[in-house]
């Protein structure tokens, strides 16, 4: 994860751009210096968030961020608009050649610290083919953290195979109940039972003592909080947690 600190506009910015892109460009230089596969860049400090469309100018920004960090790093680029602004994470993935994007709720609809929030399968797939951005590939959350199910709960198998087969998902991120928080065994396995071919990533709660069983049960981890300096999501990547995650996969 590229953690962005809060951007111009949100309640937290500290007034200086040129020092949001330099800490994301130092995050980004220890991740892929300490073998990750992939960078996924998200706007994370603009809590709270908004819970569909994001204004204009974090999607500007995003853009920049994200174009200087595909320039300088040779690995795979994902986009993450939180809370649910899909369609501006494929404008900036776009614009940028970036690889994928996630997505929180794709289908259906979850009760949020922002509200309720609905699918956009139907919006955002629409404005991948008038983009002719199909090769920008899908991930898609299924009961995604820090939310509720609108009414009675779905068994989680229906609610797979309908990111999958209605709602065009490439991939199916699996959380646990917040950022950092473990994500259970049992619920994994039952994703990728459903999944069958479609890769099935973990959301959270993976660090270097976790990922060795969590990976008997997935096709890959995005990993955030327990790469930081002390465990904290808000501070700097830290070499040698990285150093430990990537040899406890190897």
């Amino acid at each position: 994860m590229l953690h962005l600190p809060s951007l111009p506009g949100s309640p937290g910015f500290a007034g200086d751009v040129s020092a949001i892109r330099s800490r994301v460009l130092t995050d980004a230089a220890t991740l892929v210096e300490g073998g990750v596969d992939g960078l996924l860049l998200e706007n994370f400090g603009d809590a709270p968030f908004y819970p569909e469309r994001v204004p204009a100018y974090v999607v500007a920004h995003m853009t920049g961020i994200a174009r200087e960090v595909r320039q300088r790093f040779d690995v795979p680029l994902g986009i993450n608009v939180l809370r649910n602004d899909g369609c501006g994470a494929l404008a900036v993935a776009h614009a940028v050649g970036a690889a994928f994007i996630r997505v929180n709720v794709l289908c259906g609809a979850r009760v949020t610290d922002q509200g309720i929030i609905q699918a956009i399968a139907h919006e955002l797939l629409r404005q991948r083919v008038l983009l002719d951005a199909r090769d920008v590939r899908i991930l898609a959350d299924v009961n995604v953290k820090h939310s509720a199910p609108l009414g009675s709960p779905r068994p989680i198998s229906q609610e797979v195979a309908d990111l999958i087969e209605r709602g065009g998902a490439d991939a199916v991120v699996v959380s646990g109940e917040g950022t950092g928080r473990k994500t259970d065994q049992t619920e994994i396995a039952r994703v990728k039972q459903v999944a069958g071919e479609t890769p099935v990533l973990i959301g959270s709660g993976v660090n270097a003592e976790t990922i060795g069983d969590l990976l008997a049960y997935a096709d890959g981890v995005i990993v955030g909080t327990a790469l930081k300096v002390d465990g904290v999501a808000t501070n700097p990547v830290d070499p040698a947690r990285v150093k430990a995650l990537i040899t406890a996969v190897r």
